[in-house]
């Protein structure tokens, strides 16, 4: 039997946990032997807070039925014993549901009311906002009581065509898209705008979120789906149904919703049971199933090796009687290998990357510092062995020097004092551009012309103008970060002459590749200024909703850049502190060595001995220090049984509209055998 998701994932969650481990028994030594600055404890705390608690986001999308819920729980829930998912017929999610475990948090279902979509606030900003959620308990030994209560988030009621509209859920220009009318004249909407399961299930608890997404309609009327939650999955699963092929509305999701990249993206070919047909031979059923999986792969452009057929319904019964014919039927474990193979081992590469530079740089940094005390304990040892033999005067000589030495080095403190002012000069301009004000400041540009109207028609041209201005933002600071590590070099460089620092300037971060998450961001947003959404967008409450969620992405990415820019500055800074810090302990330890030898005959082999067992004991931090680094770099580069990490799938996202009549849904392939149970 393969190894399942669960299993895979696990092995992630023990890499993590082992790779932790090492990183906090480096962090241990530093702390211990006072070899740990600030910028360097900061980056230890973030690393292991991202090796610990960085969530795993796995987003499933699909129109309504298409077994999106039913694939939820043959994947993660089987051990329950039962559905936990609503999965019946004519029931499906109407919002959208997360899926996660923090345990700060009680177990239970937190719903938020539909009724928020009316007010300008964003989902981010309800999730610090408890007392606007339904909170219902969730009993873990009942679950039956649990499916139950996760029935709330299939319920729905009817309203006004007018209630719809203000809502989201109508849109007179868009009639294709809006829900089936009643005979009454009323539509139906769902109860809920989302939903949130705090739930303790061990692959949760291993950081997975599970993001379960209703169809076309609620995606596409709740921007923060699309401009947040979608753009931030590592992998995102695409379900079809085999009975139908590609239709329409499956064709609108991929097209609109689903054409950024991803660590990782699959197209789920789901119900390959109801292709079943009793008057034609296995093989010829497979057959069937092959050609709707070449088909769906030519309409949606992409590879065939890309479009998984599935039975999430035979492959969760399958699991709960434990019947292995019908689980290797259901073809669930070749797609559950598949996910975790183009998922999983990425992830702990990218983890494993960040950890191993982090580790080797903080070593670089002790490894120059560990030299210097290693030089100056080599001078002493010089000084003193020269003083064998010698008159109480040649040593109140040395004194003298020892005085004039630190005299004169104190100098330097002036020095110091004006390459920090110039560096705290050059590195405030650096964040001002880059600040939450300056991004607002932009976004309200794009605003002026979104308000301007009711038909933005140049909108698309303005935010195309703001993302070239962003990036032009990112460059300049860019250039300026490289300002200012030109700077500290020539400044080094003159320290290290006159007062005998050996200061290095490291290589300046690169904040340029952060142009690709405005780029995503780009691709994401941008699909809501064209012709097809001006109507939409014209409307306040979605102009407001789209300008808080642009401003909290933006300020996302140039938080990062900010972060990762001043991170860089205070390591370069902080070595200053720890080499001028030490230069002074060191003539300290040499006035006092020289004070000592001169007041006691026989001072000087101990004060010998003194400077010889601190050398050592630096010699011995080196190696100790190599090996935990070392161990570190072992660990993080070991696969951890999740393998070696696939090349990542190029997909072509140029769609093949043709494939579709323009007037109607997608019909059954003609090769497809008629459902019996659509």
């Amino acid at each position: 039997m393969m190894p399942t998701f669960a299993s895979h994932l696990d092995a992630l969650g023990q890499w993590r946990a082992d790779t932790d481990a090492r990183l906090a028994a480096l962090a241990r030594f530093a702390r211990e032997h006072d070899l740990l600055d600030d910028a360097s404890a900061e980056w230890f705390e973030a690393m292991r807070h991202r090796l610990s608690g960085e969530k795993l986001m796995v987003a499933f999308v699909a129109e309504f039925s298409r077994g999106k819920s039913e694939l939820i729980n043959a994947i993660f829930f089987s051990d329950k014993g039962r559905r936990m998912m609503p999965a019946s017929a004519g029931r499906t999610t109407m919002c959208p549901v997360e899926l996660g475990y923090d345990a700060e948090d009680p177990v239970g279902l937190s719903l938020l009311p539909i009724e928020t979509r009316l007010e300008a606030a964003s989902l981010a900003e309800y999730r610090t906002r408890g007392a606007a959620w339904t909170w219902i308990g969730l009993d873990l030994d009942n679950p039956d009581g649990m499916a139950e209560a996760l029935a709330q988030v299939v319920r729905t009621r009817l309203v006004s065509q007018d209630e719809a509209a203000r809502l989201g859920f109508w849109d007179a220009a868009r009639p294709d898209d809006n829900p089936p009318v009643q005979a009454d004249g009323l539509v139906e909407i769902p109860v809920w705008r989302h939903a949130r399961i705090n739930l303790p299930h061990p692959l949760l608890k291993r950081g997975l979120v599970v993001l379960d997404t209703p169809g076309l309609n609620a995606i596409g009327t709740e921007p923060e789906l699309t401009l947040g939650l979608l753009p931030q999955a590592h992998a995102t699963v695409f379900i079809l149904g085999a009975d139908t092929g590609v239709t329409r509305s499956d064709l609108s999701i991929w097209r609109d919703h689903l054409s950024g990249p991803a660590l990782a993206r699959y197209v789920a070919l789901n119900k390959i049971d109801t292709l079943a047909d009793p008057l034609s031979a296995p093989d010829e059923v497979a057959a069937v199933i092959e050609r709707q999986r070449d088909s769906v792969a030519q309409t949606l452009a992409i590879p065939a090796a890309h479009v998984f057929p599935i039975s999430a319904r035979l492959a969760l019964t399958s699991r709960l009687s434990g019947d292995g014919h019908g689980l290797a039927a259901s073809r669930m474990e070749a797609f559950e290998h598949a996910l975790s193979e183009g998922l999983l081992p990425r992830r702990r590469d990218m983890l494993a990357d960040a950890a191993v530079q982090g580790a080797q740089r903080f070593q670089h940094q002790l490894q120059r510092r560990f030299g210097e005390l290693r030089r100056l304990y080599a001078d002493q040892l010089l000084e003193l062995r020269g003083l064998r033999g010698k008159s109480t005067g040649k040593v109140q000589l040395m004194l003298q020097r020892v005085q004039a030495e630190a005299t004169e080095f104190e100098q330097c403190t002036a020095r110091l004092q004006a390459m920090r002012s110039v560096h705290a000069r050059m590195l405030k301009d650096v964040l001002k551009e880059l600040s939450s004000d300056r991004v607002r400041a932009e976004v309200e540009v794009l605003q002026q012309v979104l308000g301007g109207s009711w038909l933005p028609l140049g909108a698309r041209k303005a935010f195309i103008d703001l993302c070239g201005r962003l990036r032009g933002l990112i460059e300049q600071a860019q250039q300026r970060n490289d300002e200012v590590h030109a700077m500290l070099v020539a400044s080094f460089a003159r320290l290290n002459a006159e007062f005998g620092f050996s200061l290095v300037a490291d290589k300046p971060v690169d904040v340029r590749k952060y142009t690709e998450d405005l780029a995503l961001i780009e691709r994401n947003y941008v699909q809501y200024l064209g012709l097809s959404q001006a109507f939409r967008l014209a409307q306040p409450g979605f102009q407001e909703q789209f300008r808080r969620m642009l401003i909290s992405r933006l300020r996302v990415v140039f938080e990062t850049v900010s972060n990762d820019i001043e991170l860089w500055n205070k390591t370069a800074s902080a070595q200053v502190d720890s080499q001028l810090r030490e230069r002074r302990r060191n003539f300290k330890r040499r006035y006092e060595s020289l004070d000592r030898i001169q007041a006691a005959s026989g001072e000087l082999d101990v004060r010998l001995q003194e400077v010889q067992a601190q050398d050592e004991r630096v010699l011995q931090l080196q190696t100790r220090l190599t090996v935990l680094v070392d161990d570190l770099v072992e660990q993080a580069h070991s696969d951890g049984g999740l393998g070696v990490a696939p090349p990542l799938p190029m997909m072509d996202l140029d769609l093949n509209l043709d494939l579709l009549d323009p007037s109607e849904e997608a019909s059954p392939q003609p090769d497809a055998v008629p459902s019996q149970n659509a």
